[in-house]
């Protein structure tokens, strides 16, 4: 019979291997590749990602490695934007390349404008288009639309964009910058082919140096794939296999680190869309349902999650100089007081010193 891991057990080891129980004494690049790279649809998602994770980090350690082209933000695991090494980019991209061979099929907005169009021509003259200079979507879509007059620009851009492993090219996601969304492909960015030799199941294992232990259907929501259990089972002999409250198998890393479940975590301010929110099918061991539906907004807005003794307990909001948190549960008084020492510590991180002196953390009611 495997042991059985409680919730909190699942919680203190998973915050343990995001550097969230306590910070990590590290250069950025080591933690980028550890964490399977950092979800990044907003721009700046990933400094604030790297702050909760990092003793001492500061804004210029992520930005010069992107315009030094040793990380990169393109589209990856999930179908999503984020910021890899330049080595994880050329591989991750080629593992996950069939969910947009499959996007092309399915997807409602566009298949049908696609399917009888050439997508090998369409990619061909994309990144001819792209590799000549980075372009937006809208400029690509209007240079690819003359040669295929009866299918909109649109259209024409997204196949692109699900063909090739586009980067997105400074000056955008640096730290106090603004730019366009240009795009030109990885290996014309990084002087480098994609590298599609790395085996399933060596990212099986780094998935699980940072998230385990976990189910095959948690790998699977973190990287988008299906089928993955061949691979789980071919590394079985190497893995430790435990089980969950609910009975469902849970394998990891023999040598990664399991806390006790009394280990204290303090509190952590996430940005929206952080990769330990998504990267689990059961999300209990960091989030409870009733909070996993209130982070679901309608819009499709999704707030940054405060963590108070290692689970989301509210979100946050920075404008204008105000750091409001508004909590999804009562805060005891040591709570309260945590929660407003780490959000002047956010304070200090995000704003210039001049508008730090204005600024204030707002312990807002109970949602």
């Amino acid at each position: 019979m495997s042991d059985v891991l409680t919730r909190r057990q699942l919680n203190r080891a998973t915050l343990a291997r995001q550097f969230l129980l306590s910070r990590a004494d590290s250069p950025v690049l080591p933690v980028v590749e550890h964490l399977g790279g950092l979800q990044a649809q907003q721009p700046f998602s990933p400094y604030y990602q790297l702050w909760s994770r990092l003793r001492g980090f500061v804004p210029s350690q992520l930005a010069t490695l992107l315009l030094d082209r040793t990380v990169v933000r393109l589209a990856a695991q999930r179908g999503t934007i984020h910021l890899l090494s330049a080595p994880d980019a050329l591989a991750l991209r080629p593992w996950v390349q069939s969910l947009y061979d499959a996007d092309l099929r399915t997807n409602t907005l566009h298949a049908k404008a696609l399917a009888d169009v050439d997508l090998d021509a369409v990619g061909a003259s994309a990144r001819s288009l792209v590799d000549a200079e980075p372009r937006t979507m809208a400029e690509l879509g209007a240079l690819l639309a003359p040669s295929w007059p009866s299918v909109e620009a649109s259209h024409l851009a997204h196949a692109a964009r699900s063909l090739l492993a586009l980067v997105q090219v400074p000056p955008r996601a640096v730290w106090g910058q603004r730019g366009q969304t240009r795009l030109t492909t990885a290996e014309r960015w990084l002087g480098r082919p994609l590298d599609d030799s790395v085996p399933p199941e060596v990212f099986v294992r780094r998935y699980l140096g940072a998230f385990g232990p976990a189910s095959v259907a948690d790998l699977q929501t973190w990287c988008g794939l299906t089928r993955l259990r061949p691979a789980v089972d071919a590394l079985r002999p190497s893995l430790l296999v435990f089980r969950d409250e609910a009975g469902r198998e849970l394998f990891d890393l023999p040598d990664a680190p399991r806390p006790p479940a009394d280990t204290p975590a303090p509190v952590r301010f996430l940005p929206d869309f952080d990769n330990l929110l998504r990267s689990h099918s059961d999300r209990t061991r960091v989030i409870d349902d009733v909070s996993r539906k209130r982070m679901n907004r309608r819009n499709g807005v999704v707030p940054h999650a405060l963590l108070v003794d290692g689970e989301v307990a509210g979100w946050w909001r920075l404008e204008d100089g105000v750091l409001a948190v508004t909590p999804y549960r009562p805060l005891s008084v040591p709570e309260t007081a945590e929660v407003e020492a780490e959000g002047r510590e956010l304070l200090a991180f995000a704003l210039s010193s001049d508008a730090l002196d204005a600024a204030e953390v707002r312990v807002m009611p109970v949602e």
